[in-house]
């Protein structure tokens, strides 16, 4: 099962559940005007199989214009989750190189903030690329999606936007390379129902094109994350409290090479097999 917020016209936001058909039917045509509450659900699964069996509007999903399915949650990211991403942060990094391969190793993962939610970029809407930095990529994610009561009830696509540069100029510009406009992407969908054992299966894809032509491609599957999803989760809520849920990028296994930049224009794709594809022109901020 897959949730979704989207519009009909400007400034109306409604509730969706995608259907095998691919219809999305109306949830809020059944009084559901937002995504939180059905979150906390202590059963979605059959609160959404019962709203499906109900005789609510449907749309074409081309029809619709799908927004990021993130209320009021904070947006956070784990990192260096994958062998791959190590190794990247070590080579952009000399003077950092042995934070990251400890941290690789470490008990405790690397977590940081991302966005606040009014922050988070929709579908099909432009990422964005600092003017200041000189190399900038994508990171295509598996994000979770998390309840107050720290309980992961779905997962969607995360792209956290990077200015690789800065990063590895100092360890401490991270928040600069990470948190600035336009710098988190996440959506389509949220599916619903779903185990870890069965998240790991699926692949995650990034393809970045150029005047009409693919610059970049490459492929992850979720198994190669090395921490568990629930390890995550716990050093996310230790000493925190998230009233409104929160969603938390699990890291990336898949790295353009070092003499690749995103230019103005690009446009970046990231796929993952269970949940869609998440679509975002790039702009200079």
């Amino acid at each position: 099962m897959k949730l979704c917020r989207f519009q009909l016209t400007p400034n109306k936001v409604q509730i969706g559940l995608v259907l095998d058909s691919g219809e999305v039917l109306n949830l809020t045509a059944a009084g559901i005007d937002a995504l939180q509450p059905l979150l906390e659900s202590h059963d979605l699964v059959s609160r959404l199989d019962a709203l499906s069996k109900q005789s609510l509007p449907r749309y074409a999903i081309g029809s619709v214009s799908l927004l990021t399915p993130v209320e009021r949650q904070e947006v956070w990211a784990a990192g260096v989750t994958y062998l791959r991403s190590k190794k990247a942060r070590m080579e952009e990094s000399i003077s950092s190189a042995n934070a990251y391969d400890r941290v690789y190793e470490a008990e405790r993962p690397e977590i940081f903030f991302k966005s606040l939610p009014e922050k988070v970029v929709s579908p099909n809407e432009p990422v964005g690329i600092r003017r200041d930095a000189r190399w900038n990529v994508p990171e295509p994610e598996l994000a979770l999606v998390i309840n107050s009561r720290g309980e992961i009830v779905g997962y969607t696509i995360g792209n956290d936007m990077s200015s690789r540069d800065i990063e590895g100029e100092n360890v401490l510009y991270l928040p600069q390379a990470k948190i600035y406009e336009r710098s988190c992407a996440v959506g389509p969908f949220i599916t619903v129902g779903v185990t870890e054992s069965e998240a790991r299966e699926w692949s995650i894809n990034l393809e970045i094109r150029r005047a009409g032509e693919i610059v970049f491609s490459g492929q992850t599957s979720v198994k190669q994350i090395k921490r568990s999803f629930r390890e995550l989760v716990d050093f996310l809520f230790r000493s925190q409290r998230f009233s409104n849920g929160a969603v938390l990028l699990t890291g990336t296994g898949i790295v353009p090479p070092d003499n690749f930049t995103l230019q103005e224009k690009d446009g970046v794709q990231i796929s993952i097999s269970g949940i869609g594809v998440l679509s975002s022109p790039v702009v200079v901020v």
